[in-house]
């Protein structure tokens, strides 16, 4: 355990001065998580390795990216839309690309309440489809979604981490069973207990909340009611600014940044928009109402060049160790030709 945990100090250092092997600081990352293989299902996540599809699709990785920096290209709010799309892929059912399907009758996944407005599903046909040319039933649909979001990051300035692959897709998707997805009302327990149920701790709770929310934008519908209840924990002069773009009355489909001062950039300055009260959605702002996640913000926050490193690093862990939530591996599943269907 000692020397996992030198590993893991030695990811921050190496982030921090800019000169890193990819490789050693992800097994660094890989090495932590299995340490504490009982927070998800350690024989399924066990399977998967980093380049899974090195010898039967070796372009695989580098494919998805040029999509992904593709799309980020013509539209940078894209970014946070597929980081948002593994995120409430593998809250549901698992990291398996059940989001993905789609029904005839609208009684899948992404008809879910709790999935409205997540996107980015053209995305990941765009890739599958160039996959499929070159490496055809090879590269499953939930492996796009988990390294098309680590390239999101990227192509929004954050940090590179190396992906494990060898997921494969779900066969079922059923609206219902996001129903507990979490939500922006939802109270600081609330949080606490969704994301303790999938294995992630309170500082995955910060950290993911925070890496999601850095970039891009949400809808005024998801903020009339704090506005409308004038929420105290919005700050007086920034509640003017809501206002004024989401007026009482007015258009709920209006979007508005996330993290108003650098909405398409992955930095630490939702960490200040939260401790000023700027944080634009309710369960941003009650991450700083409680005093043990209000202690993890204030620690990125630090004056002192590791932090802004720490965060990227710390990050990047979370962001691994939600990939491998209930992962289906070897012979479950299968791998899908195209995306929005079973085979």
């Amino acid at each position: 355990m000692t020397n996992i945990k030198k590993m893991s100090r030695g990811v921050r250092e190496s982030i921090s001065k800019h000169s890193f092997s990819s490789r050693m600081i992800t097994i660094g990352i890989f090495l932590v998580l299995f340490s504490a293989h009982d927070l998800f299902n350690f024989s399924e996540a066990q399977q998967l390795q980093f380049g899974f599809y090195s010898e039967t699709c070796p372009s695989a990785e580098s494919i998805v990216g040029d999509v992904v920096k593709q799309a980020v290209s013509k539209d940078p709010g894209n970014a946070a839309v597929l980081l948002r799309l593994h995120f409430h892929d593998c809250f549901v059912e698992g990291c398996d690309g059940s989001i993905l399907i789609k029904h005839e009758v609208n009684d899948d996944e992404r008809f879910a309440p709790g999935n409205a407005g997540v996107g980015g599903f053209d995305v990941i046909d765009n890739a599958k489809s160039e996959l499929e040319r070159l490496c055809p039933g090879v590269v499953s649909c939930a492996d796009i979604v988990a390294l098309a979001a680590r390239d999101a990051v990227i192509a929004a300035k954050g940090p590179f981490y190396e992906v494990p692959t060898g997921r494969r897709d779900g066969l079922t998707s059923d609206k219902s069973n996001a129903a507990n997805l979490p939500d922006v009302e939802d109270s600081i327990n609330i949080l606490k207990s969704k994301f303790k149920e999938k294995g992630l701790s309170d500082k995955d709770l910060v950290l993911l909340s925070a890496g999601a929310h850095t970039i891009g934008t949400t809808a005024c519908f998801f903020i009339m009611s704090r506005l409308d209840a004038q929420d105290s924990t919005i700050s007086p002069e920034f509640f003017q600014v809501l206002r004024s773009k989401c007026p009482k009355g007015g258009d709920v489909n209006i979007r508005i940044p996330l993290d108003w001062e650098s909405q398409f950039v992955f930095d630490e300055q939702i960490f200040r928009n939260i401790r000023d009260g700027k944080g634009v959605i309710k369960s941003d702002s009650v991450l700083y109402q409680d005093n043990d996640m209000k202690n993890i913000i204030e620690s990125y926050l630090a004056s002192n060049e590791s932090s802004e490193a720490n965060f990227a690093a710390d990050f990047a862990e979370a962001m691994v160790k939600m990939g491998v939530i209930g992962v289906k591996t070897g012979v479950q599943g299968e791998v899908r030709r195209i995306c929005n269907a079973t085979n």
